[in-house]
């Protein structure tokens, strides 16, 4: 099946709102196996919309349209899609009232109930975080046509939750993905490790770059996910078998969900101390649910003097090491553990740029700690030769804590060996 998407908002080709709803459907197109060929953003204009409608169910088996199906007079999604599919609009009783005990009004403005209009006999989408329902029909040319709410948040859960078991259910063969994530290697010599197995056709094997670490995804192909995903396991296996350690989950996508996955499981607490991350490591953990059960505090220490009175680093080392060193950098995390009483400091203090770099102690120079308030490993980011962001710097060192706390945890070299 080929599939297009298009995506509709004069604000999302101004770039005044960043068009994150075309990487949101490729991601569950590519785990369903359909080939995204095109994906365009159209501004309210129905001329332009009516012609790239057209176009695109002259060529696609399947289109998604996200965006324009609210109230005010510049949705037209609807509307111009409907008339190039040749269905008329009709009102569906239940999601007008919906729209209704949304607000609850027995009578809507006019505005409001026009989202309720849908096209004729077309599977509704029941919208249960906003207002637009969302639906999905056949045009005459055979195109399968999915119409979806632009927000973010009402368009994830509508397409994971009514459009993909739609189009699951026209489907013969079953797609299953699982993702292999790594920190610790880059892309390219993990993807020269796995080269002999990534001729595969079935199950595949295909490489990703992330913002300091990638992974692989393993796809396979069969007539039911259990067999799907039977077919998958061993490649994930001998994955793991070759890459040992810096293979830190497998489906977790982001390393701080399993930390605080992991800490929960065993009890225990973390608690941060941070200089030149300034809160981001506090900031990722946080980000996870139920984070709250595990993570103390964190103390953002960027003066001498704060790490001083905050977090006890003494006076001494500052003067004798300075701010980024590694005898500062374990003192941060001792001083954290003390401070809170948590199981696991971790400080971090370095350069992350654009200045402040000198030929001793030059940016992107950061020493991460760890501590559990016996023993302390430290490790030491140094610059890779070619210039980074501040940005970049500071993501990297958030993920290189988060991948320490990882293997303390899994009680495994909390230094990973290169």
């Amino acid at each position: 099946m080929n599939a297009e998407i298009i995506s509709v908002g004069t604000e999302l080709l101004l770039g005044q709102v960043v068009n994150t709803d075309t990487t949101i459907v490729a991601r569950e197109l590519s785990a369903l196996g359909i080939n995204l060929l095109y994906s365009a953003v159209v501004g309210d204009n129905v001329d332009r919309l009516k012609l790239a409608v057209e176009t695109a169910i002259s060529r696609s088996d399947l289109l998604i349209m996200t965006g324009g199906l609210g109230p005010t007079t510049d949705d037209l999604t609807k509307e111009t899609t409907a008339a190039c599919a040749g269905k008329k609009l009709v009102l569906h009783q239940e999601s007008l009232e919906r729209i209704q005990n949304y607000f609850n009004e027995k009578h809507v403005s006019e505005n409001q109930a026009k989202q309720a209009w849908l096209p004729e006999g077309c599977t509704v989408f029941r919208n249960d975080n906003g207002t637009a329902p969302g639906c999905a029909f056949q045009a005459e040319t055979g195109c399968t046509i999915i119409m979806l709410p632009g927000p973010p948040s009402e368009l994830e859960p509508m397409l994971k939750n009514c459009a993909v078991p739609y189009l699951k259910q026209g489907q013969e063969w079953v797609i299953v993905s699982h993702n292999v994530h790594i920190y610790g290697k880059g892309e390219a010599p993990v993807a020269q490790m796995m080269d002999d197995l990534m001729n595969g056709e079935n199950p595949t094997l295909a490489p990703y770059a992330k913002e300091g670490e990638c992974y692989l995804r393993v796809t396979a192909k069969a007539h039911t996910e259990e067999e799907a995903d039977k077919m998958c396991q061993p490649l994930i296996e001998e994955i793991k078998k070759r890459l040992g350690d810096f293979v830190y989950s497998v489906d977790v996508e982001t390393l701080e969900e399993l930390v605080v996955q992991k800490l929960a499981q065993q009890g225990k607490k973390l608690a941060t101390a941070e200089s030149c991350t300034g809160g981001l490591l506090a900031k990722r953990i946080t980000d996870v649910p139920g984070s709250s059960a595990v993570f103390d505090m964190g103390c953002v220490t960027y003066a001498n003097e704060a790490k001083e009175a905050l977090i006890f680093v003494p006076h001494e080392i500052l003067e004798q090491h300075g701010a980024v060193s590694e005898e500062t950098a374990r003192a941060m995390a001792q001083g954290i553990v003390k401070r809170s009483g948590s199981h696991i400091g971790v400080g971090i203090t370095g350069i992350a740029g654009p200045d402040g770099g000198t030929p001793e102690k030059p940016v992107g120079l950061i020493y991460i700690a760890l501590s559990d308030g016996e023993q302390t490993w430290v490790t030491k980011r140094s610059p890779i030769g070619r210039t980074k962001s501040r940005e970049w710097h500071r993501h990297c060192a958030a993920s290189q804590a988060l991948d320490m706390v990882r293997r303390y945890l899994d009680g495994l070299p909390v230094i990973a060996e290169k």
